[in-house]
């Protein structure tokens, strides 16, 4: 079959998010759903692949921008609510939806796509790569003895509605500097925090806590919810940390210590965090915290190469000509000189003869730092036409500190 794909129109959200429910094993009320996405959603952005009348497929994107190493920002498709009936697999469905956004992309003028896989070997062969790493942090509670006691002070907000403002201020703060984060959608904290009513998924019901600085001022929140639990008499509730933004150290320190001493819990666990975390360094026995779950994070496609290449910084000088492999690029390939070093860097095309040739979701996994070179061109063909020119395309685009995208859609 060959799918027609086109916007979806408001009328047709129930049978849209229908067919993504079936794709994702769920079944909610998709006409409730229908009612509080209709005036949230830019319906250019969300596609339907059709066969017949019927919609067999789902895509949808939203605008927003990605911060990259060095503190430049990019305008960015964020891709979402991929989904293919499982009677139209595997029929070019996917293929479709992908080519009438990655189209709508370069038309927009925007220079990156990210998204979420939910299965690790779709996305790759449309030029999408990892880009960042996402982990699982635990803190025993009961074995978690802080080594020294922090600055500041921090405080439950009540009512839950005054935190949203400066929550996002300060994570508005945050983004702007941290590499792999993007600025969220303006409805977020409204659900995030339980202020607006949801049919999909369990309405929030949770607590903030804002550390505050010497001067009083607020420098990093906790979003998180409990369950209590009880063994033989004894308290073993569970926290689980929603959202945890910290500008400084001393944010960082004071917020888990407050999560990891709190009366009645034994456990605290922290997802979609990175996985080189300060936590066991506050700690007198640093085995009271543990990291899991390491999986991929935020997927990262670029789009416009040169414009991408040229608005991060690196940590390291080096003047490279890269061949990038592209099936959508005019003739499959771009030959670009990228001159790049921790003032500024300038990328254009060229006819210079090519240091390397590397496909784009290998240059697309490592761009933000976040996965080596060396490592992403693995899964993909690598011609090194100058020796060494590998070692030096993967140490100029490792960066000290890794990305991270905490915001997941």
């Amino acid at each position: 079959m060959t799918p027609r794909v086109r916007p979806v129109r408001e009328d047709e959200l129930p049978a849209y998010l229908d067919a993504m429910s079936a794709a994702f094993l769920d079944r909610p009320a998709v006409a409730a759903i229908a009612g509080d996405v209709k005036d949230l959603w830019n319906f250019q952005r969300a596609w339907a692949a059709f066969d017949g009348e019927r919609i067999c497929g789902t895509f949808r994107s939203w605008e927003t921008e990605l911060t990259v190493p060095g503190g430049g920002r990019l305008p960015t498709s964020a891709v979402t609510n991929v989904a293919v009936l499982p009677t139209h697999r595997p029929r070019g469905v996917l293929r479709a939806m992908i080519a009438a956004e990655h189209a709508a992309i370069r038309e927009r003028g925007e220079a990156v796509g990210v998204l979420y896989a939910a299965e690790y070997p779709i996305y790759g062969r449309f030029g999408y790569g990892p880009g960042c790493q996402i982990a699982t942090w635990t803190l025993d509670a009961h074995g978690a003895a802080f080594a020294a006691k922090p600055a500041g002070s921090v405080e439950v907000v009540t009512p839950i509605a005054s935190a949203r403002d400066p929550m996002n201020a300060l994570f508005e703060t945050w983004r702007l500097r941290q590499p792999g984060e993007i600025r969220c959608t303006p409805y977020r904290w409204d659900f995030d925090l339980g202020l607006r009513e949801q049919h999909w998924g369990t309405p929030w019901k949770g607590f903030v806590a804002f550390h505050r600085d010497a001067s009083g001022e607020v420098d990093g929140f906790a979003r998180y919810t409990g369950e209590q639990k009880w063994e033989r008499g004894l308290p073993r509730s569970v926290i689980s940390v929603n959202d945890f933004v910290a500008l400084t150290d001393d944010a960082y320190d004071g917020l888990w210590q407050f999560l990891g001493t709190m009366d009645l819990v034994a456990t605290v666990k922290a997802e979609q965090r990175i996985p080189t975390e300060r936590l066991p360094w506050l700690l007198v026995n640093a085995r009271a915290a543990t990291v899991s779950e390491l999986v991929d994070g935020v997927w990262v496609r670029l789009f416009d190469v040169p414009r991408a290449l040229a608005a991060r910084t690196y940590e390291r000088s080096a003047d490279l000509v890269l061949e990038v492999v592209d099936a959508e690029a005019p003739g499959g390939r771009t030959r670009l000189q990228l001159d790049a070093g921790p003032d500024g860097s300038t990328c254009r095309k060229t006819r210079r003869s090519p240091d390397l040739t590397l496909d784009l979701a290998a240059l697309s996994a490592a761009y933000l730092g976040g996965a080596r070179l060396r490592d992403a061109v693995l899964a993909n063909r690598v011609d090194e036409h100058r020796a060494g020119a590998l070692a030096r395309a993967d140490a100029l685009f490792a960066t000290l500190e890794p990305p991270r995208c905490s915001t997941f859609f």
